[in-house]
């Protein structure tokens, strides 16, 4: 629906990218929109990682503005020379004068035992290079407004998609409109505890904090939106009044974004904290493929509540509910191309 909302608003954009007209659409999500912009708006290409960023450049500054979609985000390594010497520098460069509305979508993420070379998070990595904004959606009701605040934004966008979060609904009635990024979302208002998250983290973060609740335990949740350029801003207000720091992170811990935050974070207060800051991550080793093993790879809602108890001091036990769907399938429907 964002992207067609996009394609309607500008009838130069166009959109291209690897499964893009497949039966299954990108997880549905650029189903119907070949028939209905024609094929020289809407196409597949062929897996040439490199030379499609380079084209989605030299159409956006052209007066194409260009959405490029990679079914995975590791599938942008290939083109990193454009991406980073190129888009990112472009505006800098010239200064000013010249800009490329370029973004770029890639699914990132677990799912299906995806293994170490298709389900890595990247966000941490883009987020390094200035002249890149990279965006992250976590919950539905900011999703498609995201995405079409990246497409109309004047310069280069990574728009980074967990897989997990496709099967996500709302009853919420969505506007879409043309705005600025929304930088974040704070989506639970707590006392005890500042939670900031990211991605997908932000959906276990919810569910511990449904069962943190009938403990009189609230948490002041914060959903990154925006990772580059950061604003710590909201972080730092809710600090102040919970005094105690927890950030989730679906990417590696070492060199992380969760990372810069609690760095960041540690040089800017003036104030006393009642714990150390925490960070939950996945650890410094590839993802592994198998059903067996995965299981106990991922971090999830249970390490969310048992670190909150530590850090405010909670002695007693509580009762956590094992999740009924299994860990690395998230909704049946999608059972492939993704």
């Amino acid at each position: 629906m964002a992207i067609d909302f996009s394609m309607k608003k500008n009838s130069n954009m166009v959109t291209f990218g690897l499964g893009m007209t497949d039966p299954k659409g990108i997880f549905g999500s650029t189903l119907g929109l070949e028939k209905k912009y024609g094929k020289d708006r809407v196409f597949d290409v062929p897996a040439s990682e490199n030379a499609l960023t380079g084209i989605g450049i030299g159409l956006s500054l052209s007066n194409h503005p260009s959405l490029l979609n990679h079914q995975r985000a590791d599938f942008s390594f290939l083109s990193f020379d454009q991406i980073i010497n190129s888009a990112s520098k472009w505006h800098y460069m010239f200064d000013g004068a010249s800009n490329i509305p370029f973004t770029i979508r890639m699914i990132i993420g677990k799912g299906w035992g995806q293994g170490p070379t298709h389900s890595q998070n990247l966000h941490s990595v883009f987020s390094h290079f200035p002249g890149l904004k990279v965006v992250v959606p976590s919950v539905p009701e900011d999703a498609g407004n995201l995405l079409i605040s990246s497409i109309f934004d004047p310069n280069p966008v990574i728009f980074l998609e967990h897989r997990w979060l496709h099967n996500l609904k709302t009853n919420s009635n969505i506007k879409f409109k043309i705005d600025k990024i929304k930088k974040y979302s704070h989506l639970i208002k707590g006392t005890d505890i500042t939670v900031v998250s990211i991605s997908y983290m932000t959906i276990e973060a919810i569910q511990a904090s449904k069962i943190l609740k009938d403990e009189k335990i609230s948490i002041d949740l914060i959903s990154l939106n925006l990772l580059n350029p950061m604003d710590y801003s909201p972080i730092l207000k809710s600090l102040k009044k919970t005094k105690r720091l927890l950030v989730l992170e679906t990417d590696f811990e070492q060199c992380s974004i969760g990372s810069q935050i609690i760095s960041h974070i540690a040089q800017k207060i003036n104030f006393s904290l009642k714990a150390k800051p925490r960070i939950i991550a996945s650890d410094n080793l590839p993802e592994p493929t198998s059903f067996g093993l995965t299981k106990f790879y991922y971090k999830n809602y249970v390490d969310i509540i048992k670190t909150i108890l530590q850090m405010l001091n909670v002695k007693k036990k509580i009762y956590i509910p094992k999740r009924k769907s299994p860990h690395d399938i998230p909704d049946k429907f999608f059972q492939g191309p993704f």
